[in-house]
């Protein structure tokens, strides 16, 4: 995997940044054009939803959980 990227967004009211691996991103991204969601919404999603672990440690998850429901190839 590459560097990290780093966006800005705004969650509850507050501005934020999440830095993740490319390769994440993409899986994030493509998870938000299926769902025909702006990616602040599926990020907002996430922040709500993740418990006590970091933005980016349920964005990884997230990503991986969608990774791993994808057909292999």
């Amino acid at each position: 995997m590459s560097g990290l990227r780093k966006r800005s967004v705004s969650l509850s009211g507050h501005a934020t940044s999440v830095a993740l691996e490319p390769e994440f991103w993409s899986l994030i991204e493509d998870e938000a054009a299926e769902r025909d969601l702006p990616l602040a919404a599926l990020l907002i999603e996430i922040d709500q939803t993740r418990g006590r672990r970091s933005l980016a440690s349920a964005c990884r998850l997230r990503a991986l959980a969608r990774a791993r429901a994808l057909p292999p190839g």
